[in-house]
């Protein structure tokens, strides 16, 4: 699939400025913009590096504004919008098209007869982001300025310049920006360019996406450093922002390492293709690329397991093997739930692990991963997300820790891993001894009908979890139907691990037994779908949600086929949208069809009735199962491949508005959506 547009997307610039790319560095960094090559987002710049991989993520290279010489004419290339709504320069009418490589954001902006193309990309397991300039045509010499513009705060934003002063000396081939003394340096070299130091603030530009979402809506950027050079055709210019202070300068080598990576990935995933099926789509490939960039280093204390290598930072003259292993022990593995404002989470990253590892012919990964969160196991449950700041995990999750035992299971289907096996299950056993008997929030196994009980009031445990100050918007305090599927899946899962490795197994066997048997209680005769919640503080919750669409889509169900059937029509009929399923249907009436607003408008329409994409591949696979046609369980899918060629380019978003025509909202890049259509895909052709 090529995804790439000419003037009729890139001339316009609010169509342009909609839609945005995305690069990482394997570590938690990024860098990120829009086509029109305007900030729009806090979340914007050319390098967020993660100080404390893979979080601690600073703005520290905002943009370079880049003004084009030729034949007594002077271009502008870059876009900005200002406080009051004025767009200059407006850059965004000399690119003639846009494209990705790959990952890598590639423009062509026509001026007159010269045509220059510039690429953007990242050091894979470096804070460090490459642009270069190639000068494709032209018939005399160009002269090329840019205006390097830089930051130092979170990239969450809050920080305005206030007369700001930052340290910024001359080094070889460039120059080192010191925001404060405690700062990281940043460093801006070029292989080629004469440099001009300043200290001059850029104030007051206009994010409007941030506008929409009720934020602040300014920000300010310092003018540090202007690179200049004449180009001749077929003469290119890189420039260089890092964090280390002798980063290689060929762009040309690093370019060559970023498409072999590249490459690597794509052969990977081609190697695991089912024996005779057709050469995959190429939207397909494209997500396998995106599938790349949530996959991330995270230092644990691997001391307590076997010494086990892991995926080592290559030297700048190697290409990098994604499904490498390396020698520092400390380095783990774990996901970023998505882009740009999300860490990594112990829900999402269990979630996404099949679909973005396992998939894509990656299962060293996904080991590393299920080892990784295993340290992270206190009181049976896994957590639900590291903070931005600290290393202290959050544990205010029910579900999480459930759908660890389908990641492993779905890894040991794949692999076969019986060391793994062994070395987890003690934790697993220790994990089903804890909701048994009660753990945090409430927690519990209820003994009365072997149903799983979760919540405290003022608490959100399920995916459902918006919450703004005191205001819990969707609770599901109970017996959530989605948690009692998944806790019954992971029963059986421990029965089946205990008979392979010898160890007893009727208990596990016992206890699912009886959660089979009182899952009926959730089936709801009189409306033919299942209840959301059983046992609420209000009672049985009948309210019209997606999440009874895991009772059919686990490998192990709990509802008869007829209630199966029922269950998909109903979802399909209420909920099903080209892009996912809606989280309310729409006759209800907290249906809010629309996301957007400031905080408490967005995170109250979050779960009532926005739709999410993650959901659309265990729609699939329940489809499938009921009526087992491959054709039509295919056309679910395809919607997404023109959804790539918006909002996130080449990524699949996180959340869509219910109401027609379902425009994406929230992150330009979610883990688990991409995951779970790459899944859905894998199980349909195999």
């Amino acid at each position: 699939m090529s995804i790439g547009f000419g003037r009729e997307i890139c001339g316009e610039f609010e169509i342009a400025a909609a839609r945005e790319w995305l690069i990482t560095n394997g570590i938690g960094g990024y860098a990120s913009g829009t086509v029109a090559g305007a900030l729009t987002r806090r979340y914007h710049g050319l390098l967020i590096a993660a100080l404390q991989p893979p979080l601690g993520r600073t703005l520290m290279l905002t943009k370079l504004e880049e003004i084009l010489h030729y034949d007594q004419q002077v271009y502008a290339l870059s876009s900005n919008r200002w406080a009051g709504g004025q767009i200059e320069p407006q850059g965004y009418r000399q690119i003639e098209r846009f494209s990705l490589e790959g990952t890598v954001p590639t423009w062509r902006f026509a001026c007159a007869d010269a045509l220059l193309e510039k690429r953007i990309w990242m050091q894979q397991g470096a804070n460090t982001t490459y642009v270069q300039y190639h000068l494709l045509r032209a018939s005399q010499p160009v002269a090329l300025l840019l205006k390097a513009l830089v930051n130092y705060r979170d990239h969450h934003g809050g920080i305005r310049s206030w007369g700001w002063q930052m340290g910024v000396e001359r080094v070889a081939s460039g120059i080192k920006v010191l925001a404060t003394a405690e700062a990281t340096p940043l460093y801006l070299l070029s292989d080629r360019a004469e440099v001009l130091t300043l200290h001059d603030w850029y104030y007051q530009f206009d994010l409007a996406t941030e506008r929409r979402r009720g934020l602040p809506d300014r920000e300010d950027h310092l003018h540090v450093a202007t690179f200049h050079l004449t180009l001749h055709p077929g003469e290119s210019l890189t420039v260089v922002a890092s964090t280390e202070p002798a980063p290689e300068l060929d762009g040309e080598l690093t370019l060559k390492q970023r498409h072999l990576y590249e490459q690597k990935l794509l052969n990977l995933w081609r190697t695991n293709q089912p024996l005779g099926s057709k050469e995959p789509a190429p939207w397909l490939n494209q997500l396998v690329l995106a599938a790349d960039q949530f996959i991330v280093n995270r230092r644990v204390n691997l001391a307590k397991l076997v010494a086990e290598p892991e995926l080592a930072q290559p030297e700048p003259e190697s290409v990098p093997d994604p499904n490498a292993e390396a020698e520092d022990i400390l380095v783990g593995k774990t996901i970023i739930a998505g882009y740009p404002w999300f860490s990594d989470w112990g829900r999402d990253t269990m979630i996404s692990l099949p679909g973005l590892t396992l998939s894509t012919g990656r299962s060293e990964i996904a080991r590393l991963i299920l080892r990784t969160f295993a340290q992270y196991v206190d009181q049976g449950m896994l957590p639900n997300r590291f903070p931005d700041a600290g290393e202290v995990p959050e544990y205010n999750t029910v579900d999480a820790t459930l759908w660890y035992f389908e990641a492993i299971q779905h890894y040991y289907k794949a692999t076969q891993d019986d060391d793994l096996l062994g070395e987890l299950y003690p934790i697993l056993a220790e994990i089903i001894d804890w909701h048994c008997r009660g753990t945090r929030y409430n927690i519990h196994l209820d003994p009365a009908d072997g149903l799983l009980y979760a919540g405290e009031a003022g608490l959100q445990l399920t995916w459902m979890d918006a919450k703004v100050g005191d205001w819990v918007v969707t609770p599901r305090t109970g017996k959530a139907v989605e948690i009692n599927a998944l806790w019954y899946n992971a029963l059986r899962t421990m029965a089946r691990f205990a008979r392979m490795l010898g160890k007893p197994h009727q208990e596990y066997e016992a206890i699912a037994d009886r959660t089979l048997a009182r899952f009926v209680r959730f089936w709801n005769p009189d409306l033919g779908y299942c209840y959301d919640v059983l046992d609420a503080p209000t009672g049985n919750d009948a309210s019209l949600r997606p999440n009874q669409i895991f009772a059919v889509s686990l490998p192990e169900s709990p509802l008869n086929p007829a209630q199966q059937r029922s269950v998909v029509e109903t979802c399909g009929r209420a909920l099903l949208t080209s892009y996912g399923l809606r989280s309310l249907a729409t006759h209800d009436p907290s249906y809010q069809g629309h996301y957007g607003g400031d905080l408490r408008q967005r995170d109250g329409a979050y779960h009532q009735g926005t739709v999410w994409g993650w959901l659309l591949g265990p729609y699939v696979l329940a489809h499938l199962r009921v009526y087992g046609d491959l054709v039509q369980a295919r056309q679910l899918l395809e919607p997404m491949a023109d959804h790539l060629l918006a909002h996130g380019l080449g990524s699949a978003s996180e959340i869509f508005d219910g109401d027609a025509p379902m425009m994406p909202k929230g992150c330009i890049a979610q883990a688990w959506t991409v995951a779970e259509i790459l899944r859905a895909w894998m199980v349909i052709e195999r």
